[in-house]
């Protein structure tokens, strides 16, 4: 396994760096970022991202509650599990085991990506009390047609050669190569958002346990349990993701009953990103609608 990011050389200007603190669970070493008080919200990153995405929105978040963020297995400064694990029941239940070790217990979540997909797990699981989640651009949905015949194959064979990663670092170190990848998202993010993503891909360990995650990843048993799911659910769309269809919201609002869409013009796949006060502004309405959060004005 390649070396992992250290977090005494890399995690040097790492953003809300004050709130980082390091748990051990469940055989993982997790970086986590515990910020505000109040309610208590969970942030989950996508894959091949860390905390540093919610550098912004997550002190934000923090003026009205308790924010955890942690990095997933194998991302950023937390330490890589067994293969295995790398998976979407896998993160979830380690997410799960990582909340017993902090003994929080969520009132809202915030997923980005495959974050918000492991959201949905461990609440149809009965291991995330959250009584909201809000899925920012979520991939919820199975590849369909050729891509499901090709991504995640693809994605099997290059994690069993050891060279992937490093060759796909060392190609990412590349400063407009990073850039480049972050227009491919259809958003568009400040200089120190584009910094940290290059300091993540140009780490094979990180590398690898994106790769590791790709190839793992089955969103079929989700699919089939969305009836299950009774946290009210907001599915926020980006206008511009070219990472996730825009489309695909509309058809999990029409599976999910407690979901509906929030579309944001303009705005890509790291739209927590590119405008974390939109994002914030949808969190606390939602947490306001439920009780997590006194009504406005009151």
């Amino acid at each position: 396994m390649p070396d992992p990011l250290s977090w005494d050389l890399d995690g040097r200007n790492w953003p809300n760096r004050d709130a980082s603190r390091f748990i051990q669970s469940a055989g993982i070493n997790w970086h986590v970022q515990v910020l505000g008080s109040g309610p208590v919200v969970l942030l989950v990153h996508g894959t091949g991202a860390a905390t540093h995405s919610w550098r912004a929105l997550a002190p934000m978040l923090a003026r009205h509650f308790t924010v955890i963020a942690p990095d997933l297995p194998g991302h950023g400064f937390t330490s890589t599990p067994a293969p295995e694990r790398l998976s979407l029941p896998g993160m979830a239940r380690a997410l799960r085991d990582l909340l017993r070790a902090l003994d929080m217990k969520p009132d809202l979540a915030v997923g980005h990506s495959a974050g918000a997909a492991i959201l949905m797990r461990m609440s149809i699981d009965g291991d995330l009390p959250a009584l909201g989640i809000v899925s920012v651009n979520g991939a919820l949905l199975p590849f369909r047609g050729l891509a499901s015949h090709i991504f995640s194959p693809l994605a099997k064979l290059m994690v069993l050669n050891p060279l992937v990663p490093r060759l796909f670092a060392w190609r990412a170190g590349d400063s407009a190569g990073v850039e480049r990848l972050i227009e491919g998202t259809g958003s568009k993010i400040d200089a120190t958002g584009i910094a940290h993503y290059r300091q993540l891909v140009s780490n094979p360990s990180h590398v690898a346990a994106a790769l590791r995650m790709t190839a793992n990843w089955d969103l079929s048993p989700l699919l089939r349990d969305f009836p299950k799911l009774r946290a009210n659910v907001v599915l926020v769309v980006g206008g511009k993701d070219l990472s996730v269809p825009p489309d695909n919201a509309f058809e999990v609002e029409k599976l999910l009953p407690v979901a509906v869409v929030k579309y944001l013009h303009g705005l890509g796949h790291l739209a927590h990103e590119e405008r974390p006060e939109e994002i914030e502004k949808i969190a606390v309405g939602l947490a306001r609608s439920i009780g997590v959060l006194p009504a406005a004005g009151s």
